[in-house]
């Protein structure tokens, strides 16, 4: 496989990768996040000098590790270590519902919800878990169980801030009413905008266009603020066809947009993403 063999199988990889990914962090954001550092380091480290046997069992151990590295820096050493006792429950665990969404993994040690996400939302084997995982079945199992014993339902979102909300609504107000001009207005000077699987743009200037796609679009979007896996954000939802569905997140510094991150282009997060209306 070449590099550009390499780089339209990882394409095609991406939507259950960010599966794995989104359940790993319990978001969708940082998910997306873990699935752009893992396809960096898949890359960087390929050659065509030593055949990869498994390609996606390769893949997913380095999205594994990127979403372990990225889980430390967020958490004490302590809270990484898995549990070693058996839960009595584990044998009768019933098997994970596919359609759990992202946070509701968070109660998971890091173990657990890999085991958990492979076999019972991807469908891997035991066996192809564990050569995954780089462990045994026996440990695959025992994780397994624990994992599906202890799944709960989605945490409740934590109230948004009031400032926030005005944010947000006023936002989906001028977005509905086509007031791109307005929104333009609204961009703070670095603003930065990342459009995943499509561009990345930085400054007021280029990432003004942004709004151009929308203005011109076939599709007309209306926006709504929600809570998305936790976090403020706007729920783009086509007038048509009510279950083609995007969402945008915002940064704010000062009243001013500084951040947009906009999943128009990757649409395999809303798979598993938690939403809540405010």
């Amino acid at each position: 496989m070449d590099r550009q063999e390499l780089e339209g199988w990882l394409a095609t990889m991406r939507p259950r990768l960010h599966s794995f990914c989104g359940r790993m962090m319990g978001s969708a954001l940082d998910g997306e996040d873990v699935v752009q550092e893992a396809l960096a380091r898949a890359a960087a480290s390929y050659t065509t000098s030593a055949p990869i046997v498994n390609r996606e069992g390769w893949l997913f151990r380095i999205a594994r590790n990127a979403a372990i590295d990225m889980l430390r820096q967020r958490r004490s050493a302590a809270e990484m270590i898995d549990e070693t006792v058996d839960d009595p429950r584990a044998d009768s665990a019933a098997r994970a519902e596919v359609t759990l969404g992202f946070t509701a993994f968070l109660p998971l040690p890091p173990p657990q919800r890999a085991s958990v996400v492979l076999v019972d939302v991807l469908g891997y084997s035991l066996a192809e878990t564990a050569a995954i995982l780089e462990t045994s079945v026996a440990a695959v199992k025992a994780t397994l169980h624990r994992g599906r014993s202890r799944l709960a339902a989605p945490p409740a979102p934590a109230p948004v801030d009031t400032q926030e909300k005005l944010r947000l609504r006023a936002y989906a107000d001028l977005f509905n009413a086509r007031a791109f001009d307005a929104l333009r207005d609204l961009l703070a000077a670095d603003v930065r905008l990342d459009l995943p699987q499509k561009i990345r743009l930085e400054g007021k200037t280029d990432v003004s266009v942004y709004f151009v796609r929308y203005s011109t679009a076939d599709i007309l979007w209306r926006a709504e603020p929600v809570i998305a896996d936790g976090r403020p954000a706007l729920l783009l939802t086509d007038s048509v066809d009510a279950a083609n569905r995007s969402v945008v997140f915002l940064g704010w510094s000062d009243g001013r947009i500084s951040t947009i991150r906009d999943f128009l282009h990757a649409r395999y997060i809303m798979d598993g993403i938690d939403i809540a209306r405010i």
